[in-house]
This record gives structure tokens, sequence and C-alpha cells, in this order.
């Protein structure tokens, strides 16, 4: 069954100036006005300077673009473009093609070929895999988390029912490269993750060896990121920047948070921990907060795996991940519905 791919794209976050149709915009370059993303495309510097890494990276994305009619994104360009996840900013834009096409890196573009047939849809002009695909490719060729998370986002926003059908497609490729890794993340999904933070600890905690938690439980009139219910343990996975001022009064924010857990602990909560980006990316540190709170480890860490990640998420970005497209869900009472 064909996945419902969003019917509108991320638009472009800044205008784009292009050689053709501006006469010697290198000068404006020299003189700090412009800003270029790509051979022969230009961005306004004052515009450009203000964007955090991934509004960058969609940037590059429709650069490629206009520069390359027909191309068919996929991976982290196809990502981004669907409002999936897409941590810090990429190095390369990627794009699908068939296997007569010579691959590789070229300057910044990078081009995959296939000999399988993949889901292609177009939206408003634009060709691209659709998020199946694009959930598939990443897993087979990112780092464990990432593929999660983009696993995770793909489900709750509806683009499919299951995880069967993620672990299905990538079972049927021909080639089995990759396989084997995506199938971490795929079986794993799960809709419940509301955030790229969540779907990052979540799968930290695994790697890490603790017992499961249960997602997104009701204690009352609140709603908690993680809760181990046999030992009263909630976790929140709180953005690094929450309390800077960016999100609305900082003070006000601290005491509202204090109040929570003030009412969370009235309710039988024995401990509540919270932890943040690079306590997720230092896995050491959420094992630390994991371990202090007396959750119960059911195997050995699987360092292969976690250091990995952590080389894949170094450096951390500009903002907090919680932060990365698509938006961060603000903090519900149980009866208001959220973003997906």
């Amino acid at each position: 069954m064909p996945d419902t791919t969003a019917s509108a794209l991320a638009p472009c976050p800044v205008p784009l100036v292009l050689t053709r149709n501006r006469t010697h915009p290198e000068r404006a370059a020299r003189r700090g006005e412009l800003v270029p993303i790509r051979r022969g495309v230009y961005a306004p510097a004052s515009v450009w300077n203000r964007l955090p890494p991934w509004d960058r990276y969609v940037a590059r994305v429709h650069a490629v673009g206009v520069t390359r009619p027909g191309c068919v994104f996929s991976h982290e360009s196809a990502a981004a473009l669907l409002g999936l996840p897409v941590v810090g900013a990429p190095r390369d834009v990627h794009v699908l093609a068939d296997a007569g096409v010579s691959g590789g890196d070229r300057g910044g573009l990078r081009v995959h070929t296939t000999r399988d047939p993949r889901e292609i849809v177009e939206v408003g002009g634009v060709s691209l895999t659709s998020a199946t695909e694009c959930a598939i490719d990443i897993a087979r060729d990112r780092c464990e988390l990432i593929a999660l998370s983009v696993a995770d986002a793909v489900l709750r926003a509806g683009h499919v029912r299951s995880t069967d059908v993620l672990v299905a497609r990538n079972e049927d490729r021909s080639t089995s490269r990759g396989r084997r890794r995506a199938r971490w993340s795929l079986h794993r999904a799960d809709a419940a993750a509301e955030s790229t933070l969540e779907s990052l600890s979540r799968g930290t905690i695994d790697l890490l060896g603790y017992v499961e938690p249960e997602l997104q439980p009701v204690l009352g009139r609140d709603r908690v990121d993680f809760r181990w219910g046999d030992d009263d343990v909630l976790g929140e996975a709180d953005g690094d920047l929450k309390f800077d001022g960016r999100f609305g009064d900082a003070p006000l924010l601290l005491r509202e948070q204090r109040a929570r857990d003030a009412r969370l602990r009235a309710g039988g909560a024995r401990r509540i921990m919270h932890w943040g980006w690079q306590d997720v990316v230092e896995f050491d540190r959420l094992d630390d907060i994991l371990r202090s709170a007396g959750v119960r480890r059911l195997r050995p860490p699987d360092l292969e795996r976690l250091t990995r990640c952590r080389v894949a998420l170094r450096p951390a970005p500009a903002l907090d991940p919680r932060d990365v497209s698509p938006a961060p869900r603000a903090r519900r009472e149980p009866s208001v519905s959220g973003r997906n």
C-alpha cells in the first residue's frame, strides 16, 4: 500500500538568487550581501546568517532542485522536504538515479543508484522518494539512533500504518547492503515517541541495556515521556535550551516544571529524571542518570552501536535537537491534541 506522503513540501526558508537572473552576484558576495549556497545559487546574507543548520540544509536542497530540474531527492534530502527529522546540517544533498548512472559524491551532491523500483512521489513539481523509502534508506545507511528518529516520525505522521510496512519493504529490496542494520530501527519504530530527542533517548536506553519504558503515560492531569511502571520512575527528555528564554519566560517555565514534578511525586512517582541532548549524545551521562534512579538493566550496553551513534551525532547542532524539523511539540495536557 502506498504511503500517505505529505501533500506539501517544506518551503525554501530563504530567497534564492540565481546567477542567470542577476548580473555579477559574485560582487555582491564579496561585499557580504550574498552567500553562495551552490554553484550558480546565492542567498541574502542577512537572512542566511539567521537560519539554524537544518533550515540551511533545506535551502541547499531547494538550490539543487532549481539547478537540476527533474532530479529525485532521497535520504536526508527527502526527509528535509517531507518535514521528517534532520539533525544538524548534513554535508551532502542526496539524489536517486537508475543503476546505469554513475554514483558517488559530486561536489556536495551525493548520487545513489538502485536497481530496485522505488516509490517516487511528486509534490509541487519536485520529485522525491516517499516517506517509507526515505526511512528505509536512512535505516540502511545511517546510525541506528538517527534511523529510529526518522522511522518514529514516519509512523507518527501517518505515512504508514505500522512497522510491518517498513520492515517488509526493507526485506523486499534485492540488495542486502544495510538490510541487517536497518532491522534494528525499523522493528523498534513507535509512533508514540513525540519528538526527535525522545526517539534518540529511547534508542539509547535500549542500547544501554535498560528495561524498556512505557511511552507517554497519562498520570493524573499530566503526561510524561517515559515511565518504568514497576519502579515508579519517570523520565523526561527536556531540551537543553528549554529555559534560556526563547520558548517563553524562563523563570515561569521553571516554576511550572517544578509544580508539575511535585504533582507527579504526590501521585506516587519515586524518582523523576530530566535529561537533554548532550546527555544522550554522551551516552555515559544518560547511563549515570538511569543507574542512579534505580532503573533495571537487563543486559550489557551495546558499546559498538553507542559509539558509532555518538560519532554520527557529534557535533551537536546549534540548537537543541528537540527543535529540529519538524517543530518541537509543546508540553501538553492530555486533553490537548499535538502536532505530528
